[in-house]
């Protein structure tokens, strides 16, 4: 057995296990099993976090078992079950992760919600380029949010098209550590709405990093301010590009603990 807890943000859902439960599973493996949606308990990652005097380390593995960098819901999620029992409300957390170092601090709480202000670094390597993808030359605005970015800024695609372009630019050769995928439309200078196509993933109902690599395009290459709301299908988060760093502040939530037994699905 295999102790865990789940926890989302905005519908983005992720699975945590204590590095010391896991020390020799491989954990590709183990996240594709735990992460299946029929077979599993059912997430869009899962992450190994090991417990510090600051807060946390953690790394993070796709529902594919693809590693990733960085999660911002994932991050935030983090920080909602390690303050879970604590009463105070301004918390300060550090989690380490691969994507760099994330300092989240609690800023209310309501009901099983924890609200986070959360400081996601500086982006880097913002450019605007044209590719090949999809059977379409699609402009991108491209940025590394600790993770890698590609943003489309304009109206929202319909379906076939979200799942065409997204599918395309997540492998396209021109990302050899694949991406993720934001597509932004700007409704007012202050207020976006996107869907998202997370690597390893698919069709996501929201994303921290790409809520924020949203806006940081919108504001660099699009006309928005360099603060603003980010509305993704699972509802808004605020994003603050007016210094250096990117702060996103958004809730989080955890919904249960079990235990997993993996025997069966972890010959899959």
């Amino acid at each position: 057995m295999i102790p865990f807890a789940k926890a989302h943000a905005y519908g983005n859902d992720f699975l945590y296990i204590e590095e010391r439960f896991v020390t020799t599973e491989p954990l590709d493996r183990l996240a594709r099993a735990i992460c299946h949606r029929l077979h599993g308990v059912g997430a869009d990652g899962l992450i190994v976090y090991r417990r510090t005097d600051a807060g946390a380390s953690m790394r993070l593995l796709n529902a594919d078992g693809s590693r990733a960098e960085v999660s911002g819901n994932g991050v935030r999620a983090l920080a909602a079950l390690l303050a879970r029992n604590q009463t105070d409300t301004g918390i300060t957390l550090t989690i380490d992760t691969e994507g760099g170092i994330k300092i989240l601090t609690r800023t209310g709480v309501d009901g099983s919600r924890q609200t986070f202000r959360a400081d996601m670094g500086e982006p880097a390597g913002i450019a605007v380029r044209q590719i090949e993808a999809g059977g379409e030359v699609v402009t991108l605005v491209v940025l590394n949010m600790g993770n890698p970015q590609a943003i489309v800024l304009g109206p929202l695609p319909d379906d076939e098209r979200f799942a065409r372009l997204g599918a395309a630019l997540e492998r396209h050769p021109a990302f050899p550590e694949g991406t993720n995928v934001e597509f932004v439309q700007l409704d007012t200078p202050s207020r976006a709405r996107i869907r998202i196509w997370e690597r390893g993933v698919g069709p996501t109902t929201s994303s921290g990093t790409g809520s924020c690599a949203s806006w940081v395009a919108a504001a660099a290459h699009g006309g928005a301010n360099r603060a603003g709301e980010v509305i993704a299908p699972g509802g808004a988060q605020w994003v603050d590009w007016t210094g250096p760093h990117v702060i996103l502040t958004g809730w989080a939530e955890v919904i249960c603990d079990g235990q997993w037994y993996p025997s069966h699905s972890m010959t899959r």
